[in-house]
C-alpha cells in the first residue's frame, strides 16, 4: 500500500517549490555558471522527466545560513503563494548546530510551520538530520541532532508527510559524499540524496543512491593529520567563530529562482 500511495504522488506533481537553507540551495555543488545545483534541482530534474515538455515548474527559494524563523518568514508564505503541489521543507539544522539550542524548541516550531504547509499544500516532504558520528567535532552533537530527527519523524507520522531519510542514507556516511568543508554535501553527495528523495517519492530513479563507493587507496596516518590540519585553519576556525558571533553566511544571498519557472534541462 505504501508503495502505491508514493507511486501515485509523483504522479500528480506537476509544480514543485523547495525551501530551507544552504542544504538545500545545493551549496558544494557549484554549477558550471557558479550557480549552486543541489539536490533540489536535481530532484527537479527527475520530476519534470516525467512531465511533457514545459508542463512543469519549479522554484528554488533556500537561502545559506538561514535559521528556522527566517525560513518560516521568508519562505513559507511565499512557497505556498506559488501553488506547488509539492513543498521539499528542510530546515531547523543551522538552529541546532548553534549553542545552547534546544532540539524539542526547535520541533515545536518546526512542527507549526509544517500544519501550515500541510493545511494548504498537497505534498509536503521532511528532511531528517544527517548522522554525524563520522564528522569532525559534528560528531558531540550527535545526540541533539538525533533527538531532532525523532521529532522530524514524529512530526511527518502526524501530518502525513513523506521523509527524506538522510540519517539512514548509508551513502552519505563516505567523506567523497562531502565538500572541502565538510559542512556541505559534494556534487556527488547532492546527487545520491535527490535519487534518495525521488525514490521516496516513488520515482523509478536511475541509479541506487546507497550503491558503493568506488574502491580507493587507504590514506596514511600523515595524510590523514595533514588533511584534518588544513580543514581546521581554513573552515573549522572561522565557522566555530561565525557560530559564536551569531553570524549568518547567508545575510545578504537572495533565493536562486523568485517565482516557479519552466525548468531547463
Amino acid at each position: 500500500m505504501a508503495d502505491d500511495s508514493q507511486r501515485l504522488i509523483s504522479e500528480v506533481i506537476g509544480s514543485y517549490a523547495a525551501i530551507g537553507d544552504s542544504f538545500t540551495e545545493g551549496v558544494g555543488d557549484p554549477g558550471p555558471d557558479g550557480v549552486f545545483i543541489g539536490w533540489a534541482d536535481r530532484l527537479a530534474v527527475l520530476l519534470s522527466d516525467r512531465r511533457p515538455e514545459h508542463e512543469f515548474r519549479y522554484a528554488n527559494l533556500a537561502v545559506r545560513g538561514r535559521l528556522l524563523d527566517q525560513i518560516v518568514e521568508e519562505q513559507v508564505e511565499r512557497a505556498i503563494d506559488l501553488g506547488p503541489d509539492l513543498v521539499t521543507f528542510c530546515a531547523g539544522g543551522n538552529d541546532i548546530l548553534r549553542p545552547g539550542s534546544d532540539p524539542d524548541d526547535v520541533a515545536r516550531r518546526y512542527e507549526a510551520a509544517v500544519a501550515d504547509l500541510t493545511a494548504r499544500v498537497p505534498t509536503v516532504l521532511l528532511c531528517t538530520g544527517f548522522d554525524t558520528r563520522g564528522i569532525p567535532v559534528l560528531r558531540h552533537l550527535r545526540g541533539k541532532i538525533a533527538t531532532y530527527t525523532a521529532h522530524v519523524r514524529a512530526i511527518a507520522d502526524r501530518y502525513d508527510c513523506p521523509v527524506l531519510d538522510l540519517w539512514s542514507l548509508r551513502s552519505v556516511q563516505d567523506r567523497r559524499a562531502w565538500d572541502d568543508d565538510r559542512l556541505h554535501l559534494s556534487a556527488d553527495g547532492h546527487t545520491r540524496v535527490a535519487l534518495r528523495a525521488g525514490q521516496v517519492l516513488g520515482l523509478e530513479v536511475p541509479a541506487d543512491p546507497d550503491q558503493p563507493w568506488p574502491d580507493e587507496g587507504l590514506r596514511t596516518p600523515a595524510e590523514v593529520r595533514r588533511d584534518n590540519i588544513h580543514w581546521a585553519r581554513e573552515y573549522l576556525v572561522p565557522w566555530i567563530g561565525r557560530r559564536l558571533r551569531g553570524v549568518s553566511s547567508g545575510d545578504h544571498v537572495e533565493p536562486k529562482r523568485p517565482d516557479l519557472l519552466p525548468l531547463r534541462p
